[in-house]
């Protein structure tokens, strides 16, 4: 059992059930055993690989889509350059990199990152310079904001509720034999809910992500009222059903109950939630990854890379290429939303919404 493991295991006798956010904000942030407190979750090394550490094109072309949008809005300066939950800061530094000849892109930019680990947080500021590092974006500056979030919705902490009529039970983690197991609260009327009730039947289950909601009104407010855009990757759907909360450890499915602060947890994105709560900012499509990227270029720009890679080199190359784009892979699982202000232009390789869908 896990020092943690053993702390939830007594809180839940004390007082009860927790819901999956309060266990998942538990074990990802627990100030001495959180899973993102304690280390590096990232490659062969961890327990995950994100886009950005699979292959430099991702961040070179979302560097170039953000520094199109600045364009495209009238080049303002100075502006805020973001990136919710940057990692080892990997996509950033393909960014800037990707973005250097971008006339008067870098000089009117200034640098924030949003993220929580004090362990990452070392690692972006020994590759990055220059860079201010905020707990959350209310603290950002009152600037134009150009931001990319690459899987950073899917582990913020999520309620789920099972449909039980035309209420709804919440999923709790109580404890089984004095085990952590899974139970269901009493039935309950849920306003949040009220517009899945038309799309859902009898036992059928939610997500509710209040985090994300906050964070993305925050954006989208900023956005809408100063200007600028936002770039969301994130896996899951426009809306989303069933249980997808899970674990991986060791770049494997874990039991999200198993080992509490010794596994990464996250769930679906729900992209409908994201761009509700984002108003009054205007929104695009939730678009598949391996669209996006394709209506950028990077097929072209994997063939001229590839021009100067030869044996391993090019067949890790090759599979990166296919990892991002293609549909068995991560193109069609991973989505791409953007916000951007009314009567913009949305950010390259997507579309606006379609008043219908």
């Amino acid at each position: 059992m896990t020092p943690l493991k053993a702390q939830i295991t007594r809180q839940v006798t004390a007082t009860g059930p927790l819901s999956i956010a309060e266990y998942m904000a538990l074990c990802l942030l627990h100030p001495e055993h959180g899973y993102y407190i304690t280390r590096d979750p990232l490659g062969a090394k961890g327990d995950f690989t994100t886009a950005p550490e699979i292959s430099q094109m991702f961040g070179e072309l979302i560097g170039l889509a953000l520094a199109q949008a600045w364009m495209d809005q009238g080049a303002p300066t100075p502006f805020a350059l973001v990136e919710l939950g940057p990692g080892r800061g990997t996509l950033m530094a393909d960014l800037l990199r990707a973005t250097r000849d971008v006339s008067g892109f870098h000089a009117s930019a200034h640098l924030h990152l949003i993220e929580a680990s004090p362990t990452l947080r070392d690692a972006q500021a020994n590759l990055l310079s220059d860079v201010t590092h905020h707990d959350g974006p209310e603290t950002l500056p009152d600037l134009p904001l150009f931001a990319v979030a690459n899987e950073f919705f899917d582990a913020l902490p999520i309620r789920q509720f099972i449909r039980d009529g035309d209420q709804w039970r919440e999923r709790m983690v109580g404890l089984t034999d004095g085990d952590l197991a899974f139970g269901l609260s009493a039935p309950l009327p849920l306003a949040a809910l009220d517009h899945r009730l038309g799309d859902t039947s009898q036992g059928d289950m939610v997500n509710l992500c209040t985090p994300a909601a906050a964070v993305v009104g925050t954006l989208g407010a900023r956005i809408a009222e100063r200007g600028g855009a936002a770039l969301i990757i994130d896996y899951g759907d426009w809306r989303t059903s069933g249980d997808t909360f899970q674990a991986v450890r060791d770049h494997a499915k874990a039991d999200p109950l198993g080992a509490p602060g010794m596994a990464d947890l996250t769930a679906h994105v729900d992209f409908e939630n994201l761009a509700r709560a984002a108003a009054p900012a205007s929104h695009t499509d939730a678009t598949a990854q391996g669209v996006f990227l394709e209506r950028l270029g990077i097929t072209p720009r994997a063939q001229a890379l590839a021009k100067r890679l030869s044996g391993a080199t090019l067949n890790e190359h090759v599979a990166a290429h296919r990892r991002l784009t293609h549909p068995d892979e991560m193109g069609t699982l991973f989505k791409v939303m953007a916000l951007y202000p009314h009567g913009a232009e949305p950010p390259p390789g997507l579309d606006p919404k379609k008043a219908d869908s």
